[in-house]
């Protein structure tokens, strides 16, 4: 399927982009002092695709139901990672070091595998610029992640330019209990967030917000099992980052306090030419008409809008602007604590993704 929708119309006068962050402060709609990182938000229940959001390549096509396994069965646990989009291009961005995760899972009992993973609804370019419609003042937003079960690991895809690799053992018990959390993250854990903003390259730099996406959650998997008494072995595991270098953002507001009847309409009109530059609709040719505009923008006046929380921010983007890295993230430790044997599941607790 083809993602649809409109840009919005051409660009306006680059003179709405020359806001001051004492400006913009003025403007914010935000409600509380910024905690960093600040925090990502969770909901009680995720909500339904708008009809406009289209993947062009389905999510979770042969997705299923989490099953309830015996809690005597013995599961090995993969580390999975491939390069993104490997299937339509190959070991491009592997070489790039852009890499997806996931993990993987074999029954003892049965001898069937399974691949878990979340990742993007709508594909990554919608969860991380939205689409300007003409008819809707605010910059609407096609970004929901989910998590993704099936039977069957496809070892060619994970083995040829990637890795999957054993890390761990989990009993039956603790596989049925970590589906539980999955079914809690999955419910509450709606939005796709791709960069990591960060003051400076150090690493003991500020971190101004957090990514959410692929590996996140394989960490976060990865953690439940350790804390259920789960021992990783001693293995080297590294993930990909995509980080923005910021000073301090400012919280400008909400899509109501800046798009709605009493909005900021400069600031509206800032906010829409500025993602105008990367509408998702753009062909390879207006991408590279922009890339002057997006070099102007971002790097030499230094401006860059984020949506984050349901709320926009400015960031005062500074060297190097942005970074693609690889970076160490050792496996957990397991916090060697005995835990209650978990209730049995039942066919009625299976977690639907």
């Amino acid at each position: 399927m083809v993602v649809v929708g409109a840009s919005g119309g051409g660009p306006r006068p680059w003179l709405v982009f020359c806001l001051s962050p004492l400006l913009l402060g003025l403007a914010t709609g935000c409600s509380r002092p910024p905690q960093w990182p600040v925090p990502y938000r969770r909901f009680d229940h995720r909500p339904p695709a708008d009809p406009y959001c289209q993947a062009r390549y389905t999510f979770c096509p042969t997705g299923s139901s989490i099953p309830v396994m015996n809690d005597k069965d013995v599961f090995e646990v993969y580390r999975m990672q491939a390069p993104v989009w490997e299937f339509k291009y190959g070991d491009l961005l592997g070489r790039l070091r852009v890499m997806h995760d996931a993990v993987g899972f074999k029954s003892s009992l049965t001898g069937k595998n399974y691949t878990m993973e979340w990742y993007e609804m709508f594909q990554l370019g919608n969860c991380t610029f939205p689409h300007l419609r003409p008819d809707v003042p605010a910059p609407f937003w096609c970004n929901q992640g989910a998590a993704c079960f099936y039977e069957g690991i496809d070892d060619a895809h994970w083995k040829e330019n990637g890795s999957l690799v054993l890390v761990a053992t989990v009993s039956g018990a603790m596989f049925n209990q970590m589906a539980k959390w999955v079914d809690y993250d999955n419910r509450t854990g709606i939005y796709y967030e791709t960069w990591v903003v960060k003051e400076s390259p150090e690493e003991q730099a500020r971190v101004w917000f957090e990514a959410y996406e692929c590996s996140k959650f394989v960490l976060r998997l990865y953690q439940q099992l350790a804390d259920m008494g789960a021992v990783f072995k001693k293995i080297q595991t590294n993930y990909t980052t995509l980080t923005v270098f910021s000073g301090e953002p400012t919280c400008l507001g909400n899509e109501t306090s800046i798009f709605g009847p009493r909005g900021d309409k400069t600031l509206a009109l800032a906010i829409r030419d500025f993602y105008s530059l990367f509408t998702p609709h753009h062909s390879v040719k207006e991408f590279l008409r922009n890339f002057w505009r997006i070099v102007n923008e971002v790097i030499l006046k230094r401006h860059f809008y984020l949506f984050y929380n349901m709320e926009y921010w400015f960031l005062p983007v500074k060297f190097p602007f942005v970074k693609i890295a690889y970076e160490e993230i050792p496996l957990p430790s397991s916090k060697a604590r005995r835990l209650n044997p978990p209730s049995q599941r039942t066919s009625a607790d299976t977690t639907r993704l």
